[in-house]
């Protein structure tokens, strides 16, 4: 009798979170019937025919229009381009760097597969100039080196063009005024952040992402802005949104985030620089003791020279005394 109860409280309770068991052709007739004219539930019927039968896409919008073609095709995983990473570089990546390269590696394979992401030269200027700061103090130069050239070939980027790109953007910076770039942000001009900048504007799906913010913060670096976040703030705000039309928040965050790092790597290279020094200092005390031993030590030898010399003597001249003593008692007898 309990179980029966049970059963029957579970079933009522249930029953609020399901249908009826009502024909679908019926229920509907009963919902639309009173509210559309003859022929418009048939309509309706079709439309939600249509979207269910939508393939990826083939959507009606601009979005699939413009990227449809590239719907059902393989993307490479963050799994595979760090497996590509590390065969390329051939190296282990030094324990106090290995976090952060994984991190970049990844972060960077998702950005650039990204079908709204395109490489300008701003970008360019961006990751190159990120990557230098953060492998500033990696303890093998080369290795350094390598690992950029690992980074770029696993997110299929050629690193003379990027390299390019970046060079373009700095040469052109050089010299101009802070006025002379808000222009360029603009649009206006035949320079390569003006073309970069209409390029953006005139894009509603241009994707932002972190190393174009930084590009930018390296022309305000270029062009003499005091490398300050408070200093910094407000001109990429006038950038991104005044000028270009964009929204400046997550710019501006990245803007921030980047000189919370360059103050910690900048803190991080002067206690190493400190750690040097100490070493150094030790070192330099450890050769002066040694030198120090090394002069006692020629000094004893000297001192213990003296003194063979001095007994030798002594014993040459003990032996010329007993000789001439024998010599004289001879005679006499």
């Amino acid at each position: 009798m309990r179980n029966s109860t049970l059963c029957a409280l579970l079933i009522a309770s249930a029953s609020a979170f399901t249908t009826h068991n009502v024909p679908t052709a019926f229920s509907r007739n009963i919902a639309i019937s009173g509210l559309m004219g003859e022929g418009e539930e048939d309509k309706i019927a079709s439309a939600v025919a249509n979207q269910a039968d939508l393939n990826a896409g083939n959507a009606d919008t601009a979005f699939a229009k413009r990227f449809g073609h590239l719907a059902g095709k393989p993307v490479k995983t963050v799994g595979e381009a760090f497996a590509e990473f590390t065969e390329e570089l051939g190296y282990s990546v030094n324990a106090l760097y290995k976090n952060m390269v994984t991190d970049l590696v990844g972060t960077t394979h998702l950005i650039v597969v990204n079908a709204r992401f395109e490489k300008d030269g701003i970008w360019c200027l961006g990751i190159l100039n990120s990557l230098n700061l953060l492998l500033k103090n990696y303890p093998e130069a080369d290795i350094a080196e390598e690992i950029i050239t690992a980074l770029f070939k696993s997110v299929g980027m050629d690193e003379s063009e990027v390299r390019s790109s970046a060079q373009e953007i700095s040469d052109w910076a050089k010299g101009k005024s802070k006025e002379d770039i808000e222009t360029a942000m603009s649009g206006e001009g035949d320079g390569p952040i003006a073309a970069i900048a209409k390029n953006a504007m005139g894009d509603e799906f241009w994707l932002y992402s972190r190393y174009f913010g930084l590009g930018l913060v390296s022309i305000m670096d270029e062009i003499g802005v005091d490398m300050d976040k408070d200093e910094v703030y407000p001109i990429m705000e006038n950038w991104m949104t005044a000028k270009m039309g964009k929204s400046h928040l997550t710019a501006c965050a990245d803007s921030d985030l980047y000189f919370r790092i360059k103050a910690k790597l900048d803190m991080m290279e002067t206690m190493m620089k400190e750690i040097e020094i100490r070493e150094k200092k030790r070192m330099a005390e450890r050769l002066e003791d040694k030198a120090e031993a090394a002069l006692l030590a020629a000094e004893r030898d000297v001192e213990y020279q003296k003194e063979v010399t001095k007994e030798k003597a002594e014993k040459a001249e003990k032996s010329n005394d007993t000789s001439s003593d024998s010599k004289e008692t001879t005679e006499t007898v």
